[in-house]
């Protein structure tokens, strides 16, 4: 069974690596789908981002992980990859209010089309992708909430 794990990853969280790991554990592939939102300014490119994730990845030996990034609807990424079947990482109620509504919009637009959610980490749910940008740009510590790899490449991007 596969599973579809879309989102900006920008840059990769320990919590985005905590919801792969488990994924990986319940499915025999899980697809990481990058959202190519180009109406966003990101700090790192989707080929950046890919790497990101390979590489961390890599490091956590897991074998059953693939990487694509994909522009516009998930809902025609899914179809296009043929699964049925997305998972979402939930911090709190906020992010159930939002993606609760996205994925009955999305299982409206490509019938059969499911989508889970996990509940992160206690250690993690206070994450977030644009919180460590923020502090970034700050040239604050991240090293609390992203890899060693991934901190060593935001400290490039912000020259610090």
């Amino acid at each position: 069974m596969k599973v579809i794990y879309p989102g900006s990853f920008d840059p990769l969280t320990k919590g985005h690596m905590d919801i792969i790991k488990r994924l990986s554990q319940m499915f025999d592939e899980v697809i990481v789908a990058i959202l190519n939102n180009e109406n966003k300014k990101s700090l790192f490119t989707v080929s950046e981002r890919e790497d990101i994730i390979s590489e961390a990845v890599e490091e956590e030996n897991l074998s059953n992980i693939s990487i694509h990034s994909f522009d516009g609807m998930l809902v025609n990424f899914a179809k296009e990859q043929g699964i049925k079947l997305i998972a979402r990482g939930l911090r709190g109620v906020t992010d159930y209010e939002y993606e609760k509504d996205i994925a009955r919009v999305n299982s409206t637009l490509y019938e059969g089309l499911e989508t889970i959610f996990l509940l992160s980490n206690s250690s993690y749910s206070f994450v977030s992708s644009s919180g460590v940008r923020e502090i970034a740009a700050f040239r604050g510590d991240v090293s609390t909430f992203v890899s060693p790899s991934v901190e060593k490449k935001i400290k490039e991007k912000f020259n610090y």
